[in-house]
């Protein structure tokens, strides 16, 4: 069983606590020998978090809401390609990571707007 990263930041924590569950998937997808869809999953899913930690070292506010951004659209790839698992024959369900998914997808929204909102 793998363990939860902690960390004070909760967009952190989301984030890479989802990349471990992806990482997990991927492998479900892998041993079904759908290596093409595990790759665009990994590298989108995995991303969001890279996106996130990046952001926390954004050179200006500019910086920090366009790594949040990159996050968005990360999320919103991930999204396809887990949509498109659960609804194809065989492939393990992914609800759970949706639901996840749809979590750290409102999280970004909130910081994205309260950032633009700050002077």
């Amino acid at each position: 069983m793998q363990q939860e990263f902690i960390d004070k930041n909760p967009i952190l924590n989301l984030t890479f606590n989802f990349s471990l569950a992806v990482i997990e998937y991927c492998k479900l997808l892998d041993s079904q020998k759908q290596f093409q869809l595990s790759k665009q999953l990994f590298r989108s899913g995995t991303s969001i978090g890279a996106n996130a930690r990046e952001a926390q070292n954004a050179e200006s506010k500019a910086d920090f809401i366009h790594k949040f951004k990159i996050a968005a659209k990360e999320t919103d790839e991930t999204q396809y390609w887990l949509l498109l698992c659960n609804r194809s024959k065989d492939f393990p369900d992914s609800t759970l990571l949706l639901k996840k998914l749809d979590e750290i997808d409102k999280v970004i929204t909130k910081i994205i707007s309260s950032s633009k909102l700050k002077t």
